[in-house]
């Protein structure tokens, strides 16, 4: 019998960090791409892309990579980064004879604007994590969700 209860407060447990986790990354993604917008910037995918271009070799990756690295659905990459060449934030590249392969590249102006967005991503995750959390419990946190990875 003990074991069915522990099976479900397990299960209890689980769900519940489950719940709280969902929420906290709502909460505190809401409140960064508001911080983000009062700036005058654009949201986190924009970031997101130019930041993993900025840490890529060469400054480039394959759509697919980029798609690999973040969180955005390969129908939503393709429009962003349409949006991104539109602004000069990156350029594509052709590299097959064909003309079917393709770099994505950050330009010096995306490298530019993804440095102004971290000055302001880097205060609203100190504002919105850092101030609710001792040192700590934020380095706990991290060990606790390393976990899930």
């Amino acid at each position: 019998m003990s074991d069915k209860i522990d099976a479900s407060e397990q299960i209890a447990s689980s769900t519940q960090a489950w719940i709280n986790l969902m929420r906290a990354q709502q909460r505190v993604l809401a409140a960064i791409e508001r911080d983000f917008k009062a700036a005058g910037l654009p949201g986190l995918g924009w970031y997101d892309v130019l930041w993993e271009l900025s840490r890529a070799d060469d400054g480039r990756l394959r759509p697919f990579e980029i798609e690999e690295r973040t969180l955005l659905a390969q129908y939503n990459l393709s429009r962003l980064i349409d949006r991104l060449e539109r602004e000069g934030l990156v350029e594509r590249q052709t590299f097959d004879k064909d003309g079917r392969g393709r770099w994505v590249l950050i330009t010096e102006k995306g490298r530019v604007l993804r440095s102004t967005m971290w000055d302001i991503y880097a205060k609203a995750i100190a504002r919105h994590v850092g101030a609710r959390l001792p040192e700590a419990d934020a380095a706990q946190l991290s060990v606790l969700l390393s976990r899930l990875l």
